[in-house]
C-alpha cells in the first residue's frame, strides 16, 4: 500500500464514506508499521460533494476532460489569431462541451446513489470552466483528487483557487540511455552552436505546434460556422412556414367571422318567424273558438225553428 493507491481510492468514494475509509487505511498503515504513511493519509482532506463529482467525472471520462483542456488551449491561442466570428464559434463549442460534461457528471453521481442539485451542478460547471481557462486548474482537475471546486470569472484565469492538496506521484528517475545521449561539446564554440541548434529546434517545434493548433481551431470554427449557417437556414424555412400558417389562419378566421354573422342573422330571422308563428297560432285558436260558438248558435236556432213549426 502506498499513498497514491490510498488517495485514488479515497477520492473516488462518496464524501460520506471518506472519513471512515481514511481511518481504516490509517489503521492499515499503522498495522504495517508505516507511521509516516499513516500521517500522510491523515492529511488527505475530505472532498466537497462538487469536488467528488468532478473526480468521478475525470475517472469515467478522462478523454473528454483532456479534450476540454485542449479546447482551452485553442481558445487562448484563438484570442490572438482568429477572427471574431470564429472565436465566437469556439466559445459556443466550449459552452456545449461544458454543459454536456456537467450533465454527464450529474448522471454519474445518480448512478452512484448520490443525486446532486442545481447548486452542486453549478459548482461542477465552474470547475470545468476554470480548467478551460487556466492550465494549472486543468492539471488539478486531471489528477482526479480535488477537495474543493474551482471558480472562473470572465476572460482567462481562475478566482478563489483553493488549496487543492494535490497528491502527485513522484516522477521516476530515468536512467540515461546511450542511444539518446548526445556527444559532449568539447569547446565553447561547439557548446554555443549546440545551444543555438537546440533553441532553433525548440522554436521550430513550437511554431509547428502553434500552426497545428491554429489549423485545428480554424477547422473547428469553420465547422461551427457551417452548423450555424444550416441552423439559420432551417430557422428561415420555419419562419416561412409559420408565415404561411399565419396567413391561412387569418383567412379561416375571416371565414369564421362571416359564417358567424350569417348564423346570427339566420337565428334572428328564425326567432322572428317563431314569434309570428306563435301569434298566428293564437289567432287560429281564437277563430276556431268563434267558429265553434257560431256553429252552436246555429244549431240552437235550427232546433228552435223546428220546435215552432211542429206547434
Amino acid at each position: 500500500m502506498d499513498l497514491d493507491e490510498v488517495a485514488d481510492e479515497l477520492y473516488e468514494v462518496p464524501p460520506e464514506e471518506f472519513v471512515a475509509l481514511r481511518k481504516a487505511r490509517q489503521d492499515d498503515a499503522r498495522a504495517d508499521g508505516d507511521r509516516a504513511l499513516a500521517a500522510d493519509i491523515a492529511a488527505l482532506a475530505k472532498p466537497s460533494v462538487a469536488a467528488w463529482v468532478c473526480n468521478v467525472l475525470v475517472r469515467a471520462h478522462r478523454e473528454e476532460i483532456e479534450g476540454l483542456v485542449e479546447l482551452g488551449g485553442l481558445l487562448r491561442d484563438a484570442q490572438q489569431n482568429l477572427a471574431g466570428e470564429q472565436l465566437r464559434a469556439l466559445n459556443t463549442q466550449r459552452s456545449q462541451l461544458v454543459g454536456a460534461l456537467s450533465r454527464q457528471a450529474a448522471s454519474l453521481a445518480r448512478e452512484r446513489g448520490r443525486p446532486v442539485g442545481s447548486a452542486v451542478s453549478g459548482q461542477v460547471e465552474d470547475t470545468l470552466r476554470a480548467a478551460l481557462a487556466d492550465p494549472e486548474a486543468a492539471e488539478a482537475l486531471l489528477t482526479g483528487r480535488l477537495t474543493t471546486p474551482m471558480s472562473y470569472s470572465g476572460g482567462l484565469g481562475t478566482t478563489g483557487r483553493p488549496d487543492l492538496r494535490l497528491i502527485r506521484s513522484p516522477t521516476p528517475e530515468r536512467a540515461p540511455t546511450r542511444e539518446r545521449a548526445s556527444p559532449r561539446p568539447t569547446s565553447a564554440d561547439e557548446r554555443r552552436a549546440a545551444r543555438e541548434r537546440a533553441r532553433e529546434e525548440a522554436q521550430r517545434a513550437a511554431e509547428e505546434r502553434r500552426r497545428r493548433v491554429l489549423e485545428e481551431a480554424r477547422q473547428a470554427a469553420d465547422e461551427a460556422i457551417r452548423i450555424a449557417d444550416e441552423a439559420r437556414q432551417d430557422a428561415a424555412e420555419e419562419r416561412r412556414r409559420v408565415d404561411e400558417l399565419d396567413l391561412r389562419r387569418a383567412e379561416l378566421q375571416a371565414r369564421v367571422t362571416t359564417l358567424s354573422d350569417e348564423l346570427a342573422e339566420a337565428e334572428r330571422a328564425a326567432a322572428e318567424a317563431t314569434a309570428r308563428l306563435k301569434s298566428a297560432e293564437r289567432r287560429r285558436k281564437a277563430a276556431d273558438h268563434e267558429a265553434a260558438d257560431a256553429e252552436a248558435a246555429r244549431d240552437r236556432a235550427v232546433a228552435h225553428a223546428e220546435d215552432l213549426a211542429r206547434k
